[in-house]
């Protein structure tokens, strides 16, 4: 029944509808004050009172009229300020359920006074009865219409106000990142991120989108000292990320894949360095984005977590990658080829100037014995064609670039 149907109880509840509506005010009062006393949530803010009564006489009216004049379910439409009920009850951050409580107690209140008036005009209990069953089956599909339309213009005010705050937040970090001047103190606010403390920027990403890399991200922003992280999302497969730091920062990633079981064996991390204020904020973000872009140059399919201090050199040379090339091939000569020997002969050497010239370091280093590595250094040098000891700063360049990016800079076999 989408209407009332013709019968006995028709036209007297259409009596009853007629002289409530009569004295719909009193009513729409009556309601409200069932409401506060039920939901004391909204008793103190006097705008959503008003809505709330508003509300209540709109949908009051709009049933009671419905009924009067035999109107179809089908045609309601919520109220205007019912709408706008659903709206500051969103923007109040009050929950839905919250929200469509005043429904399912309203309705219960319509009852109750449907029930008095029936008594009051109608003698017969038996019709009385059949005249409320059928108000209140009507009463109940309205509720129920008005109920999700209400409910679906909460979720839209929720999405517009998330949209307009995501929209903020992105339009402040843009401007920070840009090096604009911004006002800090709303700066902070909108981002919930204090701007005023050393900055670390990292980068998170995964080839798996069924990752939560945001809720990774405060992972690692809480390992590297922040209570809270700023994080934006860079895509689906990527997140941006900041700490803010206090006191003393970690100069140390060893032991964060630990922390992350899980997960931290899907995600690339990169970290920038500390660095204070809202420049921090800018510089420390590059410097992962650079971080990225080497392991990206590298071609480690491997998950890496990678600080800028450890890759800061690489990335200035390989800013223009076919000088790097150039560069590598001048110093390595033929010890520039991505090719098992000259892998090993590289690593040996490296590990020699790493240790400053011991061979017994750097074979402790490597895991090998000592006499392997003389002998591997030997072969180096004779493939460079000329001694490790001529440009030794250039040559410990070239073979980190090498140890780094591998065969982006290195001739083919």
């Amino acid at each position: 029944m989408e209407a009332l149907e013709p019968g006995q109880g028709v036209e007297a509840g259409r009596v009853v509808a007629a002289r409530l509506l009569a004295n719909v005010s009193n009513l729409a009062d009556d309601m409200l004050g069932y409401l506060l006393e039920r939901i004391p949530e909204i008793g103190g803010d006097a705008e959503l009172r008003g809505l709330t009564l508003g509300s209540c006489s709109s949908n009051l009216e709009a049933v009671l009229s419905m009924v009067r004049h035999g109107i179809d379910i089908a045609a309601v439409e919520a109220p205007v300020t019912a709408l706008e009920h659903a709206r500051a009850m969103a923007s109040r951050g009050h929950s839905v359920d919250v929200m469509l409580r005043f429904y399912r107690l309203g309705h219960e209140f319509f009852i109750e006074k449907l029930s008095e008036s029936l008594a009051d005009s109608i003698d017969d209990p038996a019709a009385a009865l059949r005249t409320l069953i059928d108000l209140e089956r009507f009463g109940f599909r309205y509720i129920d219409r008005i109920s999700s339309l209400v409910a679906a213009e909460y979720v839209a005010e929720l999405d517009r106000r998330q949209n307009q705050v995501r929209a903020e937040r992105a339009d402040i970090v843009r401007a920070l990142l840009a090096g604009e001047r911004v006002d800090l103190a709303r700066a902070e606010r909108v981002l919930g991120h204090r701007l005023t403390g050393r900055q670390i920027g990292f980068v998170c990403w995964a080839a798996d989108r069924g990752i939560d890399l945001e809720g990774f991200a405060r992972h690692v922003g809480r390992f590297l000292g922040a209570d809270y992280s700023l994080v934006v999302a860079d895509g689906p497969l990527a997140v941006w990320g900041w700490a803010s730091v206090t006191g003393e920062a970690r100069t140390s990633l060893a032991g964060m894949a630990t922390e992350f079981p899980g997960e931290s064996g899907n995600v690339h991390i990169a970290v920038g360095s500390p660095h204070p204020g809202a420049a921090g904020f800018r510089t420390s973000h590059l410097e992962a984005l650079r971080t990225r872009r080497v392991i990206g140059l590298s071609g480690r399919v491997a998950p890496t977590i990678t600080q800028f201090s450890d890759v800061a050199l690489v990335d200035a040379i390989s800013r223009d990658l076919d000088a790097a090339r150039a560069f590598v091939a001048a110093q390595l000569g033929a010890l520039a080829r991505d090719d098992a020997k000259e892998r090993a002969e590289r690593a040996a050497l490296l590990a020699v100037l790493d240790a400053q010239g011991s061979l017994a370091t750097a074979a402790r280093a490597l895991g090998i014995h000592r006499n392997t590595v003389l002998q591997r250094v030997r072969r180096a040098e004779e493939r460079r064609g000329r001694p490790m000891t001529v440009k030794v700063a250039e040559l410990h360049a070239a073979l980190l670039v090498c140890d780094v990016l591998g065969a982006s800079v290195l001739r083919e076999s």
